[in-house]
């Protein structure tokens, strides 16, 4: 299969290992691989084009550096708010990028360290088998910056925690330890440092090693209700969540971050 479907990336590095796919995200314009809209794009389009991979059996997802992805970047915040053209390709690319993530066939193995916020937590959340290092930090903070939780966070958080555990840390914005998250079936396993490394491997070559026809319809099918939950709640987090981005407390977040204060929101 010509490799040319994953060429041209530069927050993402894509390796081919025998049956496994290997995809590493490294953010050269920010060392907490921030989500800005160039890794958004990429993002979007390596989902699409995996969408289409038919030789690997498994994907392996991890990142460069010392988090796995501090969420999305405060600095595209300050664009989308000035910009309407910007907000609206957002909407749609957005969209885009969690359906497409979810008609993947290939199993996706996550590998989380460091801090995984915002949109990185709940593309990991998405995938189908995180595993965890024990010094590990998960969370959706998105209200801490006065924004709605739009970016599937709201439908992805309360189907695997139900409703009232999700709106605990939704509504709050705090961030869940590695022992915690896997003690509510936030994630799969939390491993020590030490194991870590070998436990992603062992994972990657137990989901490998299993009948691919049958691995791939049966995550089909289990999508579906991931999906369902979409249906419900998508559109509309994520067109309340772009309101959000124009609102006065969303602007007064920023100016609270870059004064280092603690912000005084006012439900404007």
């Amino acid at each position: 299969m010509s490799e040319q479907r994953f060429e041209g990336y530069r927050g993402l590095r894509v390796e081919r290992d025998g049956y496994v796919l290997r995809v590493t995200i490294s953010n050269p314009r920010s060392e907490l691989n921030a989500i800005d809209e160039h890794l958004h794009e990429e993002l979007g389009r390596l989902f699409a084009e995996l969408k289409t991979e038919r030789d690997a059996r498994v994907v392996l997802l991890r990142s460069e550096g010392r988090v796995f992805s501090a969420g999305g970047d405060f600095s595209w915040f300050e664009k989308l708010r000035a910009d309407g053209t910007a907000l609206e390709t957002l909407r749609h690319d957005a969209k885009q990028l969690i359906w497409d993530l979810l008609d993947i066939e290939v199993p996706i193995v996550v590998a989380l360290h460091g801090h995984t916020m915002g949109l990185a937590a709940t593309i990991a959340l998405m995938c189908d088998w995180v595993v965890m290092a024990e010094d590990a930090l998960i969370g959706d903070p998105h209200v801490r910056i006065g924004v709605a939780a739009g970016d599937g966070g709201a439908a992805i958080w309360p189907l695997i925690l139900g409703p009232l555990r999700a709106k605990q840390y939704l509504l709050t914005g705090n961030t869940i330890g590695a022992a915690e998250a896997e003690r509510i079936g936030l994630v799969n396993e939390m491993v020590t440092l030490d194991r870590f490394e070998a436990r992603v491997e062992e994972v990657v070559s137990q989901l490998g090693e299993q009948a691919p026809l049958a691995v791939r319809y049966t995550k089909i099918s289990v999508n579906k209700l991931i999906k369902e939950s979409l249906n419900i709640a998508f559109d509309t987090s994520l067109a309340l969540e772009l309101v959000t981005i124009r609102s006065d407390d969303q602007g007064e977040a920023m100016a609270a971050k870059a004064e280092r204060r603690a912000p005084k929101f006012a439900g404007r």
